[in-house]
């Protein structure tokens, strides 16, 4: 396996393999009673919270151009613990961004509601891969992005267009995959719809969206990986 992407340092990512391993992810095998015990914490401070089934990565390295990885599908207790600070050299955690680009070159993020993991941070709708986006056992990040902007946000990516071009930024509370979609609707517009979306929810994922009009940001809440994130967009306009 490669070595670990350069941690700090948005890169440009040539292919990406993450291949799901069905087998056991090796943290889950020794660390059972210390999941379900840190996993009644997380509950008792977030009721909603659900244990649900999602990617951790055993491997993930780079090679300068291509990213490949292994990953198994655990409980959502497990992915906790390791976030918590639980073994942490067992496992890797990466998800997908899609940047959401305006027409008038603003981006549009989302703050997440206070029931959530996340509550009040502010970052582009994802979520941590799940089974589904695993057809023929390799990851569908694009499928990934979709699926997670539609359910917080309303929004089709469809309907936009995706640039080619798919970065990485490691950092120490995971790793980032992120493609651009730029869409033909200016900002306000986009935070009308997500805002509508919003409205519509009995229980809404996002408290709604937050326009980033420039590239140094000053926002409570702001997740870590946004600034380097929002520093290359004003840097590499979309053509």
């Amino acid at each position: 396996m490669p070595p670990d992407l350069p941690a700090g340092r948005l890169v440009p990512v040539a292919s990406c393999t993450l291949r799901l391993d069905p087998a056991p992810h090796p943290l889950e095998a020794i660390a059972g009673a210390e999941i379900d015990a840190n996993w009644q914490i997380e509950k008792a401070a977030r009721p909603r919270l659900h244990d649900g089934r999602v990617a951790l990565f055993s491997q993930l390295g780079w090679d300068g151009a291509a990213l490949a990885g292994t990953c198994h599908i655990v409980r959502y207790a497990t992915f906790l613990y390791w976030r918590s600070g639980g073994r942490r050299e067992m496992a890797r955690h990466l998800y997908a961004h899609a940047v959401l680009a305006a027409a008038d070159g603003a981006l549009v993020a989302v703050r997440m509601g206070g029931h959530t993991l996340n509550g009040g941070r502010i970052y582009f709708a994802a979520g941590s891969l799940e089974p589904v986006d695993f057809p023929h056992g390799l990851a569908d990040l694009d499928a990934n992005m979709r699926r997670e902007v539609e359910e917080e946000t309303g929004l089709d990516l469809a309907q936009m267009r995706a640039e080619p071009a798919l970065h990485a930024l490691a950092l120490e509370t995971g790793t980032v995959l992120f493609r651009r979609y730029v869409s033909s609707l200016t900002a306000a517009e986009l935070c009308a719809r997500i805002a509508a979306h919003v409205a519509a929810e009995t229980e809404p994922e996002i408290d709604g969206a937050v326009v980033i009009d420039r590239p140094e940001v000053e926002l409570p809440g702001l997740a870590p990986q946004m600034p380097a994130i929002v520093a290359w967009h004003f840097s590499h306009p979309p053509a």
